[in-house]
């Protein structure tokens, strides 16, 4: 894991975008998305970029479902309208701004009918997360989930009952303008109980409709654990800190506040998935030029 003061690098990061010193980080990386068939408006959700390291490509992160607008359980179609999306709008914030809004509108599927995003090669549609587009232009910020700094991982230990924040906009409702709400809740689990072909835990939080793709932190400020293989320290603290855990996915079912959330091993797979793609893309181009 590449270490990076994480002070210096917040004041850079808030100079550069001339934001409010006071405003967290992470209220920054929740993007607001809505899927279209057409010019029809079907539904609204969650998303936000991950990369490797300051350095690497962004891929945009989201639900499965969100995209192919189907159940992931039962494959049945989400809207009420019947239909399925074959297009995404993202609300990223402006090249060198923030609190101000650009409008990234991508198509779902190649002329062919193949879709535009990246499933984990793992899991495949089992996993319902996966990955859209690497290249974007200076019209918008950059700001993402780093997974191989100590930025947005950095070992802390989160156990059972453990605070966990959904950030997202549930019902389309945002805090602000385009910025997300926090929903905070409790881990439901140990994380240790996942498996391989399962990775997913589950929270205890009032999520809903519209949250699906949020990423899931847990955010401490004042004082943390971490974990060294089996042994947990107290480190205290003057700056926030939080641990990415991974991506909400919904409810169990709609009488229940647990929600599914993908775990972060799933995204480094997805991202590193869809890095080979682009190269592999980006290399055809250049041969047949």
């Amino acid at each position: 894991m590449k270490s990076i003061d994480y002070v210096s690098y917040i004041k850079r990061l808030k100079a550069e975008s001339g934001v409010n010193s006071l405003l967290e980080i992470l209220t920054m990386k929740s993007l607001f998305i809505e899927m279209f068939f057409d010019e029809q408006k079907l539904s609204s959700g969650t998303a936000f970029l991950a990369a490797n390291d300051t350095q690497s490509h962004c891929a945009l992160i989201t639900n499965r479902h969100n995209v192919t607008g189907r159940n992931q359980d039962t494959n049945e179609c989400l809207s009420r309208l019947c239909a399925t999306p074959n297009n995404i709008v993202i609300y990223f914030h402006k090249g060198g701004s923030i609190g101000e809004w650009h409008k990234v509108k991508l198509p779902l599927y190649r002329d062919n009918g193949e879709p535009f995003w990246i499933e984990d090669p793992l899991l495949g549609a089992k996993a319902d997360v996966v990955a859209l587009n690497l290249n974007w232009g200076s019209d918008v910020n950059k700001l993402a989930y780093y997974m191989k700094t100590t930025l947005d991982r950095d070992n802390l230990y989160v156990g059972p009952s453990d605070t966990v924040s959904v950030i997202g906009f549930p019902f389309g409702i945002s805090s602000f303008g385009k910025f997300p709400v926090w929903a905070t809740g409790f881990m439901a689990q140990e994380l240790l109980l996942m498996t391989k072909d399962n990775p997913v835990f589950l929270i205890d939080c009032r999520a809903r409709q519209g949250q699906s793709g949020s990423p899931v932190v847990a955010y401490r400020s004042g004082g943390y654990r971490t974990i060294n293989g089996n042994e947990i320290s107290p480190v205290i603290s003057g700056a926030p800190k939080w641990e990415f855990l991974g991506i909400y996915s919904g409810r169990v079912n709609s009488e229940s506040d647990l929600g599914r959330v993908w775990h972060v091993s799933v995204i480094e797979r997805i991202l590193d998935a869809a890095e080979r793609d682009y190269q592999h893309r980006y290399k055809s181009i250049k041969d047949n030029q």
